[in-house]
């Protein structure tokens, strides 16, 4: 019952910071994009929190779990490096574009009303089948904390969610994701050391995790083998699988939008460097910690409840209370996001409320909204929980329809118009056909993922289609409008700011090298 209690608690304290900002909501801008007025440090908890989710936390936990820590780590290095390279090849452009959603931004860049609602309904697709996923993980956790069915759970976390992101819009979303990826970085770091305390300390519990009865190998770098194939095969599963998550975290609309709210071009890129870190520390910790449960509890199942048993029956109360909420906090974050991000594609991207006012505006953004989250809660009742594998697909999708017309609206001449339109729909497509053809029994080899052929596909549309068609001026002028440095950029007292912030990552990394090698290497390989 206190772990129930200090779950509400937390869901209280969301919907009232959802309540007090909502009677700061001015006008369209501050429910869309708070204003383009974000700090730092509200776009990396943002960033971070979005990302970060019941796919994490359950998912992925009882992945390591079950046996593959490290190639998931192996994963997250191609992964988190997503944010550096969209920060600089796609993100700040994004910004300059002072577009209110990303979609938005794929209609100016190309001069095309098709385009936009191209974009807003793959954006409406994609974010409700991972808000589904997500949502799940949610009712499943609260389920097991409180003693209610799944169905009043998932009525009890839609409810939360909604709420003060119906009301707050983007201003109370910055503020929640922020609060909560503090929750969950703190337990994350903080259960770490005590996980391993408790599973016998370093190096003990290192070296026993690796040759517990059944789960062989699992500290080592492939992991079991089993589900992932050959070691060779899960290698490249976890580079494939990493690069198409790197060009997620670098172009997904719930990633990018939040540089749409960042006051100056300098957060954009200290934010993308902070959040690189803090998912590098958290994935860390989570996958090595998660794998050491095996030596007290080898029949966790299912196995995503792993780190939910863990702070109920290894943590002290006060950090079971805390990880629970942190876990919740994740799940919360993501789903506001994402409800967010459906809410302004449906009413600004596939309708158009040019010539209204903000109230008008603002009336029927939210209620699409609402709208939507409804639909949105009656699939997930019917759709049996898959939180892992769910969020996976969903997310493939934007890296084959987003991708490539994302970077090359920033950096080629050539692409137009139809181009883009169709590369947008063919790699859509491509992905959603060759992940149903998976459930009809055809199988694909792990060098030709669904997400593969939809990139393949997407690239060679684009490139096709555009040659076949001419750039107008409009599309010419708004790519040297973007590509044009703005005013304050150059400012010297940010510049030295911001140039600190390579040097902090490189440090970072360093760290990390250390850490591995100290905690992980030596005891597993020279011990």
């Amino acid at each position: 019952m206190i772990y129930l209690v200090g779950i509400l608690i937390g869901f209280v304290i969301f919907a009232l910071i959802g309540l007090i900002l909502s009677k700061k909501i001015a006008n369209v801008e501050d429910y869309y994009v708070s204003g383009r007025n974000a700090p730092t440090m509200l776009i990396t908890g943002s960033l971070v929190a979005s990302f970060l989710s019941s796919v994490t936390f359950m998912g992925e936990a009882g992945f390591a779990y079950d046996g593959y820590p490290i190639i998931q780590l192996i994963l997250v290095i191609f992964n988190a490096s997503g944010y550096v390279v969209g920060v600089f090849l796609f993100g700040r452009y994004l910004r300059r574009s002072n577009a209110i959603t990303v979609p938005e931004y794929f209609g100016k860049r190309f001069n095309s009303v098709r385009i936009q609602k191209a974009a807003g309904i793959t954006t409406i697709l994609g974010m409700s089948a991972y808000i589904i996923a997500v949502t799940q993980g949610g009712a499943l956790l609260f389920s097991s904390v409180s003693g209610l069915s799944y169905s009043i759970s998932l009525l009890i976390i839609w409810f939360a969610y909604t709420f003060f992101t119906f009301l707050s819009g983007a201003k109370g979303v910055l503020v929640n994701d922020t609060l909560m990826f503090f929750i969950f970085l703190f337990s994350t770091v903080v259960a770490f050391p005590l996980i391993i305390s408790a599973t016998g300390g370093l190096p003990d519990a290192i070296i026993d995790t690796n040759v517990i009865s059944g789960k062989e190998n699992i500290l080592s770098w492939h992991g079991i083998t089993g589900s992932l194939g050959t070691p060779a095969e899960a290698l490249v599963w976890a580079i494939v699988l990493g690069l198409v998550w790197g060009t997620i975290v670098s172009v997904s609309p719930w990633q990018t939008s939040r540089y749409l709210m960042a006051k100056s071009e300098h957060v954009v890129i200290r934010s993308g460097i902070i959040a690189t870190i803090a998912i590098f520390v958290i994935y860390l910790f989570l996958h090595i910690s998660m794998a050491t449960i095996n030596l007290i509890n080898p029949n966790i199942s299912p196995s995503e409840n792993v780190f939910i048993w863990t702070a109920i029956n290894v943590m002290p109360t006060w950090l079971g209370i805390i990880i629970l909420l942190g876990i919740m906090s994740a799940i919360l974050s993501s789903c506001s996001t994402f409800l967010q991000l459906i809410g302004n594609s449906v009413s600004n991207d596939v309708f158009t409320n040019k010539g209204k006012d903000n109230k008008t505006v603002l009336r029927f953004s939210r209620i699409t909204m609402i709208v939507s989250s409804i639909c949105i809660l009656m699939i997930t009742f019917w759709q049996p929980p898959a939180v892992m594998w769910i969020g996976y697909f969903a997310a493939t999708l934007f890296a084959a329809s987003w991708g490539p017309v994302a970077f090359a609206s920033v950096f080629s001449k050539k692409v137009n118009k139809n181009g883009a339109f169709w590369s947008i729909i063919v790699g859509f497509l491509g992905v959603l056909v060759c992940e149903l053809l998976g459930q009809f029994g055809v199988t694909f080899p792990i060098y030709l993922h669904p997400v593969i052929i939809g990139v393949v596909m997407s690239i060679l549309v684009l490139t096709i289609v555009s040659r076949f068609g001419e750039v107008t001026e409009e599309e010419i002028k708004f790519r040297q409008m973007i590509l044009k440095t703005p005013d304050g950029l150059d400012n010297p007292k940010e510049m030295i700011i911001t140039k600190r912030y390579p040097n902090i990552l490189i440090a970072s990394g360093c760290v990390v090298i250390v850490i591995t090698f100290i905690f992980y290497y030596i005891p597993l390989h020279l011990l």
